[in-house]
């Protein structure tokens, strides 16, 4: 008879390092209704699942929740053995991630959340408040957003305070008598360096940090000012500055020796494709998600309906033993040849 093991959960130890805090949008989300931390919380999971369930129930919100950021502030256990129990803890009620979908400064991105609850939830729970997060953000995002007020006229003077006097006005001194022109020394034109823009935009602020990220694709200002118009094509189709400086900067040569002709090059090959500026019509009285469930285990998005306990169907199917398959085939191989010796058999018989 298996007994369940009732010891308090494990105390983490303070870390040394500050905690990872995820993106802008991304990290740990609490959910709400539960019960103040206790010592005996997590006391029915196993060792490790209790250990790292006390550390993430510590983190804020926002803090890093992937397995990697974990792995780093947890150093009993490594990634393989992070992911296991983060499967763990979402079989038994205490987390979901879900993707949620962001609009921001015209650009539409999916970010992954994890939403934690120190109290654990059955499925119809983590349904129903899943499906009030998709509700609330599609009214987050359908509210019109209204510019603020700006004042037009001029604060009033306070009371009590004196009026300004005016200027004296000082007659104005006459005026000098223009005296012939000299001779104007001959000076040769002299280069004058082109003057940094007032105002940069996005495209040449890119490409003016495009040599701090690598070094060897280093642009001057006249190379930033010639390249501009092409890299201002790339942000009127909608990626912005990371995606530009991540697709000029990666899979470098050894060597680049001519770091203009190498960025123009790209700029005109790797250029995105145009994407619609009206989103798609949806089909009539389906309403558009902007929360979608992933699996724990594989990261499969669907609706909480079709992922129970956090999993979707072939991560909740077990895998077939190898071993049952073998013996499987050995007993049909054996009938087999019994059925073929007792065909062979009736051949012979008078």
């Amino acid at each position: 008879m298996a007994t369940e093991n009732l010891s308090p959960a494990l105390r983490t130890p303070a870390s040394s390092r500050p905690y990872a805090k995820a993106g802008r949008g991304y990290g740990k989300r609490s959910a709400p209704d539960q019960r103040p931390a206790r010592a005996d919380d997590f006391m029915l999971l196993p060792e490790r699942e209790r250990y790292i369930a006390g550390y993430v129930d510590h983190l804020p919100d926002g803090a890093a929740m992937d397995i990697k950021s974990l792995a780093k502030s947890i150093p009993l256990y490594g990634q393989m053995a992070v992911g296991s129990a983060l499967r763990a803890l979402g079989v038994a009620g205490h987390l979901r991630h879900a993707q949620c979908r962001v609009e921001e400064r015209g650009q539409v991105r999916w970010v992954t959340r994890t939403f934690w609850s120190r109290t654990a939830r059955d499925n119809e729970w983590w349904g129903a408040f899943l499906n009030a997060e998709n509700d609330r953000a599609t009214q987050e995002a359908n509210a019109p957003r209204t510019p603020p007020r700006v004042p037009t006229q001029a604060p009033a003077p306070r009371a009590g305070a004196e009026p300004h006097a005016p200027a004296p006005v000082t007659p104005a001194e006459p005026t000098a008598q223009p005296t012939a022109p000299g001779p104007v020394p001959v000076v040769p034109q002299q280069r004058t360096p082109e003057p940094a823009p007032a105002h940069p935009s996005p495209a040449y602020l890119a490409l003016a940090q495009l040599g701090r990220i690598e070094p060897r694709l280093a642009l001057s200002a006249a190379d930033c000012t010639v390249l501009e118009p092409l890299a201002a094509q790339w942000f009127t189709r909608g990626v912005d500055t990371d995606y530009l400086t991540h697709a000029l900067a990666s899979g470098l040569p050894a060597q680049v020796d001519s770091p203009i002709g190498f960025v123009r090059r790209r700029l005109t090959d790797k250029i995105p494709p145009h994407l619609p500026t009206t989103p798609t019509p949806a089909t009539p009285g389906t309403p558009v998600r902007r929360l979608m469930v992933e699996c724990t285990e594989c990261g499969t998005p669907g609706h909480p309906e079709a992922l129970p306990d956090g999993l979707c169907r072939p991560c909740r199917t077990p895998a077939p033993d190898p071993a049952s398959e073998q013996v499987t085939g050995a007993n049909a191989e054996r009938d087999v040849r019994g059925l073929v010796a007792e065909l062979r058999g009736m051949l012979k018989r008078p």
